[in-house]
């Protein structure tokens, strides 16, 4: 006989989170909540032709749905260029919608993914597969991944993500470049915020999407960081022919400021636990270390910083207190 929560796991685990977490909602938040399952997206042109939808600088929340992501769209001769899809099956539906009354008439003609964090590719199955591009490495990381990124989606956000399932981009990038729908994309294989964080780089207007190399007045996050490689990382977008960066969290920038906001937050970031760990703090001290404050006025920065501390923290224990083998 199936248990209760074997059935959960082999049937329908992600629907019975969806109704356990919508209970909470509804329990939380009442019923104007429950009937406010809709994202509320709007395109904001940042140069010719390009469109960003702006999330909230928040983490996920029940209220939020997610939607705390800059995706945008590009209109090229043909058709419409992609970046990213946004946290739910519900937000690529959403998002589509959006692309369609903006640019009528035009098909989507690609897709891309600049990384494996949730927010940026859970609206995959929306568009058709062979549409969508990533590196290698994206790909490889969403098959590790995705499920249990989605499932834990389910336990954040509740019934904003009914019928979401874990969709890997159809096409794996090589090239340095891509022309599509008569436009040329210029295509950078980075990492350091994860380890494969793709930049595109619209040739023609010279607007840069950053993914989550950069954020703009938001904290960084920090799962998957290589705080060294992601500074590199920054070094190549600030040398990049740009007029514009795009950030996946937080406003447009034109002038590089969320490349030295998020490059100085990282280095005082990996300075704090390099000197938390040589004197022998415990996470829970390092965690109550002081945030200077020309970095208190970035959105959830107590958060993101004690989040920092527990995916984090073991690794500059470990460089600097190595174990040491009895023989």
């Amino acid at each position: 006989m199936t248990s209760p929560v074997n059935a959960v796991n082999t049937y329908n685990r992600r629907q019975v989170l969806a109704l356990l977490a919508g209970s909470a909602a509804c329990a939380c938040c009442g019923a104007v909540h429950a009937n406010k399952l809709a994202y509320d997206l709007a395109a904001t042109e940042i140069a010719r032709g390009t469109w960003a939808v702006h999330g909230r600088t928040e983490y996920f929340t029940l209220e939020n749905g997610g939607n705390i992501v800059n995706v945008a769209f590009v209109e090229v001769p043909d058709g419409v260029v992609v970046i990213d899809t946004g946290p739910s099956r519900r937000y690529g539906e959403a998002l589509l919608a959006l692309i369609e009354k903006t640019v009528p008439g035009k098909p989507v003609l690609r897709v891309y993914n600049t990384h494996h964090h949730p927010d940026h590719f859970l609206g995959n199955q929306v568009f058709e597969n062979s549409l969508i591009a990533a590196p290698q490495k994206v790909i490889d990381n969403i098959n590790a991944e995705g499920d249990g990124f989605t499932d834990n989606m389910y336990r954040l956000v509740g019934d904003w993500m009914r019928g979401t399932r874990t969709t890997s981009p159809g096409k794996a990038l090589e090239a340095q470049s891509e022309e599509i729908g008569g436009r040329r994309f210029s295509l950078y294989y980075l990492s350091g915020h994860t380890s494969a964080d793709l930049v595109i780089r619209d040739d023609e207007t010279g607007v840069v999407f950053s993914g989550d190399l950069a954020f703009y007045n938001r904290a960084p996050t920090t799962p998957h960081a290589d705080i060294d490689v992601w500074q590199e990382s920054l070094s190549v977008i600030a040398s990049l022919d740009k007029e514009l960066i795009l950030p996946g969290h937080g406003l447009q920038d034109k002038v590089g400021d969320s490349l030295v906001q998020t490059g100085d937050y990282l280095d005082w970031l990996q300075q704090a636990m390099t000197e938390a760990a040589s004197r022998g703090l415990t996470m829970n001290e390092a965690m109550s270390l002081p945030i200077p404050p020309r970095f208190t006025t970035l959105d959830v920065v107590d958060t993101e910083y004690q989040r920092s501390v527990v995916h984090l923290y073991l690794a500059f224990e470990d460089d600097l207190m190595p174990l040491i083998e009895m023989k």
